[in-house]
């Protein structure tokens, strides 16, 4: 196999917070599908991510009927991490980690969807 892109599908429960929180991270609005809309995709350079209300990447429920927060971890590389960080306290983003310079070489910080999507914003730091 050769991939030549991966385009993640998040689950999210309102489409319209969804693109306004990717519109306060600096992605955006790329398209949508549906009355009201239930498909839609944000975008940033050459990145796009779809969203899908309460259907693909669904949340699970124990055998009790309690229904467990079960969010995504996705990486996205950026060139400047502390610009971002601004943005995201601008914005009113919540920022969970950082930014740090991390042992793995990394400068990294952790954003969370409304969702429970978490968002690890990072770039390489050259070896010492």
């Amino acid at each position: 196999m050769y991939a030549k892109a991966i385009t993640p599908i998040l689950n999210v429960s309102d489409m319209e917070r969804s693109f306004k929180w990717f519109e306060a991270l600096g992605w955006r609005k790329l398209w949508d599908w549906g009355e009201p809309p239930t498909f839609g995709a944000v975008g940033s350079g050459e990145c796009e991510i779809f969203m899908c209300v309460d259907g693909q990447g669904h949340k699970q429920t124990d055998g009790g009927g309690f229904q467990e927060e079960v969010g995504v971890w996705m990486s996205i590389w950026v060139d400047d991490v502390d610009a971002i960080y601004e943005t995201c306290k601008a914005n009113g983003i919540e920022v969970t980690w950082g930014p740090v310079d991390e042992p793995w070489c990394v400068r990294e910080m952790h954003v969370r969807h409304p969702d429970g999507h978490i968002f690890r914003i990072g770039k390489g730091l050259e070896h010492e």
